[in-house]
């Protein structure tokens, strides 16, 4: 298996999130003035250590199942000075009790539900109500999840898990969220750029390995075809349509 550069090294986020978008909901999360927060599935951690910089009083837990991700995020902590503040620890977050005063929960809803092996809708119902059960009346949760932003077709849900309701709408997912215990206190999506600069730092890490190897390396023909499937799936497939929604909510 060829040696890819890290995720981390072309991407801010693990996320289509601007840095406008991302300062919202770190506002949205610090205005509470949490003393614990939870980042489940938080990856190399910037978002958390953001929200601690912005909340001063707070400590925070992130939560991963990839090692690698999680060295980096203890790495970034200790070079801003939240190392003594802040734990990213590899666990289920499923394992996790509160309370928390903020949480944040970005893309990692399938924790909850079926295996994603078995390409059965996402359970958002399962995730909310999980996350829910972490929060006092009043705490904080930013919730980011797969919407459709238009109806599917055959090429978008064939790169995916195939299903026409594997996801649903905006509209339809602040109904779940209303009807799980929370209030929505801001709704939005995120744009086709921020889209086009997420998936753009995905597959960077393919353009970087084909030009420090030379085109007869025996491993180029894989990464040419990984990277082609890629793009295919993106641009010909769900770009424009798989959205991904960011909640802002208070729980009721």
């Amino acid at each position: 298996m060829p040696t890819l550069t890290q995720l981390h090294e072309h991407l801010t986020f693990l996320s289509p999130l601007s840095e406008e978008r991302a300062a919202r909901v770190v506002a949205f999360l610090a205005a509470g003035d949490p003393r614990a927060v939870l980042d489940v599935g938080c990856g190399w951690g910037e978002l958390l250590l953001r929200v601690l910089e912005a909340a001063p009083r707070a400590t925070g837990l992130g939560l991963d199942l990839d090692e690698t991700s999680l060295v980096a995020a203890r790495e970034r902590a200790v070079r801003r000075g939240l190392g003594e503040r802040v734990s990213f620890e590899m666990r289920d977050a499923r394992e996790a009790t509160g309370p928390f005063d903020a949480v944040t929960c970005i893309g990692a809803s399938q924790i909850w539900g079926p295996d994603t092996e078995e390409a059965l809708p996402l359970d958002y119902s399962a995730a909310l109500t999980a996350l829910r059960a972490l929060l006092p009346r009043g705490g904080r949760l930013v919730y980011g999840e797969g919407i459709w932003s238009r109806p599917p077709t055959p090429e978008a849900t064939a790169p995916l898990a195939g299903l026409d309701d594997e996801y649903v709408t905006l509209g339809r997912l602040v109904e779940l969220v209303e009807g799980h215990g929370f209030a929505v206190v801001a709704a939005h999506e995120a744009s086709l750029d921020e889209w086009d600069a997420f998936e753009s730092g995905f597959t960077a890490g393919y353009a970087h390995w084909l030009a420090d190897h030379a085109p007869e390396h025996p491993e180029s023909a894989e990464i040419r075809q990984r990277a082609a499937r890629q793009h295919t799936a993106y641009f010909g497939g769900y770009r424009g349509v798989l959205g991904l929604a960011y909640l802002e909510l208070v729980a009721v």
